[in-house]
Parts: structure tokens; C-alpha cells; sequence
């Protein structure tokens, strides 16, 4: 025993004391809390004058509280609290020594009671004194902070700190300050210390530690960040229910920027071949929407008049930008705005395209007429001759059955353009190019026909 306690002057790690003296670590723990304990306790405890369940309370009490238990087992006229009685007496209660306030005495509102010989005074009020005392260790906290300390650590309230679990650090090298509570009310501060795993990660690390940001301790644990997340989430939600401009608004910031939620692309448009892109690029529709689009992204601030608007990478701070843009805007500039957007993410080919153009009756004539690059596509004989007979007749159509592709389509053109003789067909649309689409033969493969067949009995024209 004695061999240990003489270990302990040196602070290892206990773990080092158990590999040491052949014994278990908590073997080691114990001893070295019983070494805590004033000599006096020591001495009683190995007399056997104070049994094992007194002593190992003992072992919590601060050094003013171990003074005053001897001092009642030195007084014949007192009782020293044992075992149970010793826990109450240490933990319970709410007579408080003004000794052992932090605070002015003077600066306490509350009535101080003494005894008859008026050598010791309590507050009378506990829950008061906490209130003062607890400002005065915050202040204490903030001072060592201020002084250059890396951190103050407040213990729980009755949690003893451990010298022996901890090794002594100055604070040029990191070392922390632990404030001790008791339920008592008394403070002791414990500057420069580290616990022996921190320690021994310091001097691992050397120069380079040192240099090393080290990261700070976050303000709230993953559990608590999730409990604010959700509370704050839910009274928001639920207040936004009341406001449907606002929520319009948000939900064209989010179709706009994207989120953890919301993917909306916008139509890629990626065309077959060569051939197809440079006619989408000279499209009629192409040019117009391209206008509006100018026009929207100057209404959002967007300094790249050439962009696009929909499609953002989900960023939240970047829905929060768009958010507080269009609350700026007046409801007619939104519904601009959300339009546009709808516009660049409705997926081409699909049956939606179908329906709204139905819905909306697009004459086709005023954005489209047949060009280089449609004739060029235009491979199929059966189907050219039904051409034909749309813009030149069945006669003219019945008269050229046999002849090329390449002759029927030219004789197509003649007609569109008014040459050769032919008598010029002002507006001309294939049945493809319709709204509502058509085919030319019952042959099938025809997806755009299809769609229609599947969304039509949904939309009855009136």
C-alpha cells in the first residue's frame, strides 16, 4: 500500500501503476481515491475505525467536508453521520455556509440565519443562493477564459475532480481549468490539468499538435441538433399553411435551385443528330422562348442573360437567395417566372406534352412549317405519297405512287413553295405535327399517338 501511495506522488497513469504492482486497474482506482483522503481518515480507516461503506463515501467528499466530519467524530457531544447517513449528510440537505459562497455577502438579498454564538451563518434561501452562486461561477468561467485558459470545464454538480486520473499541464501547453460543485455549495477550481488521455496525445503529437487548429467543441451534440431541427421545422411548416403566397414563392425557389428533396432537371433536349440541332436552333418557338427566359432572369437578378434558370445544384443557401428574391416580386412576376420555369422542365416526348398541348389547342402553323431538315428525315414511301396527297391531292398523289421518296418529297416542296407549276399551299401541317397528333398508317410505332390514345379520355373539349 505504501509502495502505491508513493507511486502516486509522481501521477502516472494507473493504468501503468497496475502493470507495475501486478494488480487490476480497479483495484488501482480505489487505491488511489482512499490516498485522496486526509491522513487522519486514512489512519482510522486502516484501525479499522470506519467501516468500508463510511470510507468509500469519504472518498467523494471535498477536503472541507472530510475536515468537518472529523471534527464531528472529534466531538463527544456530536454524531458523525456513517455509511447511508453519510451519503444524506453529504449530498442532502440545505443548510449552506455563507463560507462558502463565490459571491459579496452583501449582494445576497435573502435572509442569513446564524447559531446562538453567531460563529457559523446559513442562507436561508437555497434556491437563491444557487441563483447568485452559479452567476459567480459563470463569472469565475469567463475570467479564466478571458486569461488565455483553452478551456474551462464545469463538472457536474457533487462530481469530484480526480488529480490522480489527470496529469498537471501549464497553460502555455493546453492545459484546462475544472470547476468542482458540491451540493454543499462549495467551489474549487483546479487550474492546469489534462486528463492522462489528452495528455498523452499532446506530447505524441509534438511541434505539429501544436500548430494544429485544435476543433472547437460544438455547442450542441448530433441529438440535440436534431431535436432543434425538428421543432423549429414543424411550428414553421405549420405556420407557412397560412400564407400561400409565401408558400408559392418557396415552391418556385425550389423548383428553380433544386434541394435534398426536390430534383427537378430541367428537358435536355438532346437531339438524334446534327441535323435536328440546328433546326431546333432556328426554331421560331426556340427564339421566342428564348426571349422570355432573358426576360425572367433579369427579373431574378441572374447576371448571365444567355442561362437558364431551372436546374440549380440543391444548395440551401442558393434557395434561400431565390426565396428572397421573389418576395420582391409581385404575384404577376412570380407566376412569369414560374411558368418559365414549368416550361424548361416539361420532359419533351411525354404525354404530358400531349395534354397540355391539347388542353391548350398550340396551332402548331404559327411556330413550325416543314424544313430542310424534316425532308431530310422523311424516308418512308408509303408515307410521303400520303403527304402528297395532303397538300396536292389524291389524283396528283395516286399519279406518283411508284415513284422515289426523293421525287415524291420534291414535289411536296413544290407545292409548299408555289414552283414548278404547282399551285402554292399556304398552311400545311403533317398529321404528326397536330395537336391533336395523327397517324398515316395502322402500322404502329407512332409513341406520340400512342400518348394521346392512353391521356385523352382525361380531357373532354368542349
Amino acid at each position: 500500500m505504501g509502495d502505491v501511495f508513493a507511486a502516486r506522488q509522481a501521477r502516472p497513469h494507473r493504468s501503468d501503476i497496475a502493470a507495475t504492482f501486478g494488480i487490476t486497474d480497479l483495484k488501482v482506482k480505489r487505491i488511489l481515491a482512499l490516498g485522496d483522503l486526509l491522513p487522519k481518515i486514512r489512519e482510522a480507516y486502516r484501525r479499522e475505525e470506519i467501516d468500508a461503506e463510511t470510507v468509500r463515501h469519504l472518498t467523494m467528499a471535498s477536503k472541507a467536508q472530510q475536515k468537518d466530519w472529523l471534527a464531528l467524530c472529534a466531538d463527544p457531544d456530536q454524531y458523525a453521520p456513517r455509511g447511508f447517513q453519510l451519503k444524506q449528510w453529504l449530498f442532502g440537505g440545505q443548510s449552506i455556509s455563507t463560507k462558502v459562497a463565490l459571491f459579496a455577502i452583501d449582494e445576497y438579498p435573502g435572509l442569513i440565519t446564524s447559531d446562538l454564538f453567531g460563529e457559523d451563518s446559513y442562507f436561508a434561501d437555497a434556491d437563491l443562493f444557487w441563483q447568485k452562486q452559479n452567476e459567480a461561477i459563470a463569472a469565475r468561467r469567463d475570467t479564466y477564459l478571458n486569461g488565455g485558459w483553452s478551456e474551462v470545464v464545469l463538472l457536474e454538480p457533487g462530481q469530484y475532480f480526480h488529480p490522480w486520473d489527470h496529469e498537471k499541464t501549464p497553460k502555455k501547453k493546453g492545459g484546462k481549468v475544472f470547476i468542482a460543485v458540491t451540493y454543499r455549495g462549495e467551489v474549487e477550481c483546479h487550474e492546469g490539468w489534462l486528463s492522462h488521455k489528452e495528455a498523452r496525445r499532446a506530447r505524441e503529437g509534438g511541434e505539429q499538435e501544436q500548430t494544429a487548429a485544435k476543433p472547437p467543441r460544438p455547442e450542441l451534440t448530433g441529438p440535440m441538433q436534431n431535436y432543434v431541427d425538428l421543432h423549429r421545422h414543424a411550428a414553421v411548416r405549420a405556420a407557412m399553411l397560412d400564407h400561400p403566397a409565401v408558400a408559392l414563392r418557396l415552391v418556385v425557389a425550389h423548383a428553380i435551385t433544386g434541394s435534398g428533396l426536390w430534383q427537378v432537371r430541367r428537358e435536355p433536349q438532346r437531339a438524334a443528330n446534327e441535323t435536328v440541332t440546328a433546326s431546333l436552333a432556328g426554331c421560331k418557338a426556340e427564339a421566342a422562348f428564348g426571349k422570355k427566359r432573358r426576360e425572367v432572369l433579369a427579373l431574378l437578378g441572374s447576371p448571365d442573360e444567355d442561362g437558364v434558370v431551372a436546374g440549380g445544384n440543391g444548395d440551401a443557401f442558393a434557395i434561400a437567395g431565390v426565396f428572397a428574391r421573389l418576395l420582391a416580386l409581385c404575384d404577376d412576376d412570380v407566376m412569369r417566372v414560374l411558368t418559365l420555369v414549368m416550361a424548361e422542365t416539361l420532359a419533351a416526348g411525354s404525354a404530358v406534352i400531349e395534354a397540355l398541348g391539347n388542353h391548350l389547342n398550340v396551332d402548331m402553323g404559327v411556330w413550325w412549317q416543314p424544313d430542310d431538315a424534316f425532308f431530310d428525315l422523311l424516308r418512308d414511301k408509303e408515307i410521303a405519297n400520303s403527304m402528297l396527297a395532303d397538300v396536292g391531292g389524291k389524283l396528283v398523289a395516286d399519279g406518283n405512287v411508284a415513284e422515289k421518296v426523293k421525287t415524291q418529297k420534291k414535289i411536296i416542296r413544290d407545292f409548299l413553295a408555289g414552283e414548278n407549276g404547282r399551285l402554292r399551299v399556304e398552311t400545311w401541317l403533317p398529321r404528326w405535327m397536330k395537336f391533336p397528333a395523327e397517324s398515316y398508317t395502322s402500322r404502329g410505332g407512332f409513341r406520340t399517338a400512342d400518348q394521346w390514345a392512353q391521356v385523352q379520355p382525361l380531357f373532354v373539349r368542349e
